[in-house]
C-alpha cells in the first residue's frame, strides 16, 4: 500500500512539474529573450482554461474546444503584447512589475464579468476517463497520463525548435545579445512580439489542459506564477533544458514533501511534534531549494551561455 501511495504521489509531482514547464517555458523565454518581467503571464494560464471551458461547451467536445482554445490564447497573448506590453520593454523593472500587475487585477476582474466568480468545470474527454493498470494493484488516471504525455511532447518539440530551427537560432541570439541581433539587421519587435505570443499559447494549453481535473475560476492562475518564477531561478533565465528540468524537480519536491514530510520526520521525532512540523515545513521545501541553488549556482543550474 505504501509503495503504490509512492507511485502515484511521484506521477502526480511529474504531473504538476509538467504543468509548471508549460507556464515557465514561455515565462523564461519572455525573460530571457526580452528582459521584460511579465506578472501577468499566470492571468494567460487562466485564460486558457476560460477559453477550454468556453469552447468545449460551444462545440460540446474538448478535442475541439481545445483545439480552438490554443489559437485563442495565442491571438490574446498578441493582443495584450500589441496593446500593453509592447509600450513597457523600454521601461525599467519597476514599471513592468506595477503595469503587469494591473493587468492581473484588470483581467481577473474581467472574466468575473463574462464568466461569474464561480468555479466552472470542463468534463473529462470520454475516452480518457478512468483509469489504467501500470501494475498489480496501481491504477492511475488516464487522463494525468496524457497530460504528462502531451507535456513531454511539448517539451520534445520546444527543444526541436529552440536547438534545430532559424527561429529558434534568433531567440537564443537574442537572450544572449539582443542588441547585437538587432544591429544584425533582424526585426527585434516582430522576435519580441513571436516569442510573447508563443508564451502566452504555451501558458493557454497548459490551462487548457488542466481544467478537466481543476476547477476553472479567477485568480486560478496567480499561485502558479509564483512556482514559474521559482522554476526560472532554479533553471536558469532563458533555458528551456532548465526550465524542463526545474519543474520536474519543484513538481516532485512538492508533491513528496506535502505527503511524505511528516513520515520522514517520524524517524527523529515523536509522531505529534513530526506531524506538526512536518505540516510547516512541507510548502517550505521548494523555496529551501530555491535558496540553496542561489547559494551555491546564482545562475541557476543550467544557465545560458553568454
Amino acid at each position: 500500500m505504501y509503495t503504490t501511495l509512492i507511485l502515484v504521489q511521484t506521477l502526480n509531482g511529474l504531473q504538476f512539474g509538467i504543468i509548471l514547464f508549460l507556464i515557465a517555458a514561455g515565462l523564461t523565454l519572455v525573460f530571457g529573450v526580452m528582459d521584460f518581467i511579465n506578472l501577468a503571464h499566470g492571468v494567460q494560464y487562466m485564460i486558457g482554461a476560460y477559453f477550454a471551458f468556453a469552447f468545449t461547451t460551444w462545440t460540446g467536445n474538448f478535442g475541439l474546444g481545445l483545439l480552438l482554445a490554443l489559437p485563442a490564447a495565442l491571438v490574446f497573448g498578441l493582443l495584450l503584447e500589441a496593446v500593453v506590453f509592447r509600450h513597457l520593454y523600454d521601461k525599467d523593472h519597476l514599471e513592468q512589475v506595477l503595469a503587469t500587475f494591473g493587468i492581473i487585477l484588470f483581467l481577473n476582474q474581467g472574466v468575473k464579468v463574462i464568466w461569474g466568480s464561480s468555479p466552472l468545470f470542463v468534463p473529462v474527454p470520454e475516452f480518457l476517463q478512468g483509469s489504467i493498470q501500470l501494475m498489480e494493484g496501481f491504477f492511475y488516471p488516464v487522463y494525468r497520463l496524457a497530460i504528462i504525455g502531451a507535456g513531454l511532447g511539448v517539451a520534445a518539440l520546444l527543444y526541436v525548435l529552440v536547438n534545430y530551427t532559424r527561429a529558434g537560432m534568433l531567440v537564443r541570439a537574442g537572450a544572449t545579445n539582443a542588441k547585437m541581433v538587432s544591429a544584425l539587421g533582424v526585426d527585434i519587435r516582430r522576435l519580441f512580439m513571436i516569442v510573447f505570443g508563443f508564451g502566452a499559447m504555451l501558458a493557454g494549453f497548459a490551462g487548457a489542459m488542466v481544467a478537466p481535473i481543476l476547477s476553472v475560476e479567477p485568480g486560478m492562475g496567480d499561485n502558479l506564477l509564483i512556482l514559474a518564477f521559482v522554476v526560472i531561478v532554479i533553471g536558469g533565465i532563458g533555458s528551456i533544458r532548465g526550465a524542463f528540468l526545474a519543474a520536474l524537480i519543484i513538481g516532485l519536491v512538492d508533491t513528496l514533501g506535502r505527503t511524505f514530510a511528516g513520515d520522514v520526520l517520524r524517524l527523529f521525532l515523536d509522531p505529534g511534534a513530526a506531524s506538526t512540523i512536518g505540516r510547516a515545513v512541507a510548502p517550505m521545501l521548494i523555496y529551501i531549494l530555491m535558496a540553496a541553488v542561489l547559494f551555491f549556482r546564482p545562475a541557476g543550474l543550467f544557465p545560458v551561455k553568454r
